[in-house]
């Protein structure tokens, strides 16, 4: 019973080491991964997995294993920012798989990237048809960016000479229920304000599982009860 305390504390141990290490490191690492955040990544899932289950590792070495690799990946991130050449050796450079609309197949095969994946990564983006693309480019973290050629390209309100309306960030009145009162107040708004425009609709605020204000200053509810006689399934 005690080997199973031990690997309880010891599992609690490592994710909270984790969460630390990932916190110092930032949100790079988990978002968008160059090769850096990719070993960087890895290595410390690989310490932290040992430390929870292998009871002949002594605490304190892993921890002064994962302090080793967090401060390596912060020297050589620091590195990479200062010196374009290490950075393009640590954090690798994009490749260009499509030019003028032409498949670049040298390029294609330096990367070991197949026309498979390249088919795939079109159609998520929507484009199934090569000849709408201009530039295809595989970037550092693995993901395809698309120029399409300009006569494929979306109209914009540029393009057609019409008055850009003003838009705002998004803002959180009600979260799962919960009035977000810090959000209100930021932004000039309060409570009584918010019941005036539910009770418009017939509602309260109890009534509310989520509420924001758009980009428009437009306000959009959702209702615990979304009166939906027959609720789609997919499972």
């Amino acid at each position: 019973m005690q080997a199973y305390f031990g690997v309880l504390f010891r599992t609690i141990f490592a994710i909270l080491l984790l969460l630390l290490v990932a916190k110092i490191l930032g949100k790079q690492t988990i978002s968008n991964m160059t090769f850096l955040d990719f070993v960087t990544g890895i290595t410390i899932g690989s310490v932290t997995a040992n430390l929870a289950f292998n009871d002949k590792i002594q605490w304190s070495h892993v921890t002064l294993s994962l302090i080793v690799i967090t401060i390596t990946s912060i020297l050589l991130s620091v590195i990479s920012l200062r010196s374009r050449k290490m950075r393009s050796w640590i954090s690798g450079s994009p490749t260009v798989l499509i030019e003028g609309g032409k498949i670049l197949e040298d390029n294609m095969r330096k990367v070991r990237y197949t026309l498979d994946s390249l088919d795939q990564a079109l159609r998520e983006k929507g484009i199934f048809n090569l000849e709408e693309v201009e530039y295809a480019v595989l970037e550092d973290n693995g993901v395809v960016s698309i120029l399409k050629k300009d006569k494929y390209q979306y109209v914009t309100k540029k393009d057609m000479k019409l008055r850009p309306n003003t838009q705002a960030f998004p803002v959180e009145l009600i979260l799962d229920g919960v009035l977000i009162e810090k959000n209100l107040e930021n932004n000039g708004l309060t409570k009584e304000w918010l019941e005036t425009q539910l009770r418009r609709k017939g509602k309260r605020i109890s009534d509310v599982f989520y509420a924001v204000r758009g980009t428009q200053q437009q306000l959009i509810f959702d209702f615990y009860k979304d009166d939906i006689q027959k609720p789609t399934d997919k499972e």
